[in-house]
């Protein structure tokens, strides 16, 4: 049977690392953790946080990243470090990072497979992987694709990029005591009761369908043979809203684009306009791809968590959850403001008794059968973890 432990603290370095040990200790009567899962604020002595953690409750295996925004079933914010451990003995973990993410990130990919063990690990009828990865590198979506690939698609993955509070600057993963950014890491969890991951995002389009006419990785030049920019500016315009060239984020958060795909839209979070008009995206966009300029509410965002939490549960055959992760984009909690407050606790009343924790990413990893898989924006990803 597994049991999880769910600690969140506010303090920094050692002293956090001390405090959360012992609040996982606690929680798990003195068992240590065979795994261990962290998300720490960018402003937090991220080495200094991991030895002291380590230290204190020897997990088995610890993997995480620096975050945009934390929580738990009872407190949510930013400038806070959670952990989460699992004492699981009828599971198996392994911990697995790649490196150089910039350069090469198919020697990556290569490296973090190469960290998996069920290949050599025979009796685990499931195979899932929670992955963390530096989302500033870029090719996030390539990274999952080339995962997938690799693994023979036999694994199913969840998790989400790195952040670090909406700066976009610089972000980190941490496996065990290590803290490395341009990497990415990896949780392997091999289990004979079914993991259940759920995907929504409760966007619909507000706008006309366009092609993708020129585009280079996350960079949009036009749509429809017209300027990116020049689109959002006439999309603005005929549906009352301010769209300035020189701020255009607060007009993004509401306005992301949707490309579509056999599974629905996959939204790309827009960041900045070029002296070209080309918009900067939060993850690539393919030429010659079908798009729209896409629209939600406060109230879809709850309702689509919500049904993420649906599917993760019924995918579990049965079995309780002990535990929920939750991944959602920083996009969302900054376009909601406390309104995200309502996203978590549809999401909690889907749970139940469960409790949950989890972070505001750049971007959302999902892939998994019957799911709208990728590397997504402003998605909810849920996963259930069984008892």
């Amino acid at each position: 049977m597994t049991k999880a432990a769910i600690a969140i603290s506010r303090s920094s370095g050692p002293a956090a690392g001390e405090e959360l040990g012992a609040a996982v200790l606690l929680q798990l009567e003195g068992e240590s953790p065979d795994a261990l899962i962290v998300f720490a604020s960018p402003g937090q002595d991220h080495e200094g946080l991991l030895q002291a953690l380590t230290a204190s409750c020897r997990p088995g295996v610890l993997v995480g990243c620096s975050s945009a925004g934390e929580f738990t079933s009872d407190e949510a914010g930013v400038g806070m470090t959670c952990a989460v451990g699992l004492a699981a003995p009828e599971m198996h973990f392994a911990a697995a990072i790649g490196r150089g993410l910039r350069e090469d990130r198919a020697a990556a990919a290569e490296a973090l497979a190469s960290g998996f063990r069920g290949r050599d690990t025979p009796g685990y009828r499931h195979h899932a992987a929670l992955v963390f990865t530096d989302a500033l590198a870029g090719f996030a979506d390539d990274l999952v694709d080339r995962l997938t690939l690799l693994t023979g698609g036999v694994y199913r993955f969840f998790g989400g990029g790195a952040g670090d509070d909406a700066r976009f600057e610089h972000t980190v993963v941490f496996c065990g005591t290590e803290v490395a950014s341009d990497a990415v890491v990896a949780l392997e969890i091999l289990s004979n009761k079914r993991i259940g991951i759920g995907v929504r995002h409760g966007w619909a389009p507000g706008g006309e369908r366009m092609r993708v006419t020129e585009a280079e990785g996350a960079r949009v030049g036009s749509l429809n043979a017209v300027s990116t920019a020049e689109v959002f500016e006439s999309h603005a315009a005929s549906t009352g809203q301010l769209f300035d060239r020189g701020e255009p984020v607060p007009f993004f958060l509401h306005n992301v684009l949707g490309v579509e795909s056999p599974e629905g839209y996959r939204l790309r979070v827009p960041l900045s306009v070029g002296e070209d008009g080309s918009v900067g995206c939060a993850a690539d966009v393919p030429s010659g791809a079908a798009a729209c300029i896409m629209t939600t509410t406060a109230a879809s965002a709850a309702d689509a968590a919500a049904e993420a939490t649906r599917a993760a549960l019924a995918q579990m055959d049965g079995n309780e959850p002990a535990v929920a992760l939750v991944f959602d984009c920083v996009a969302t909690r900054l376009r909601l403001g406390q309104e995200f407050g309502a996203e978590l606790a549809a999401v909690q009343h889907e749970l139940g008794s469960t409790p949950m924790a989890g972070f505001n990413t750049y971007g959302q990893i999902a892939q998994a059968e019957g799911q709208f898989s990728g590397f997504h924006n402003c998605t909810a990803v849920v996963c259930t973890i069984p008892r």
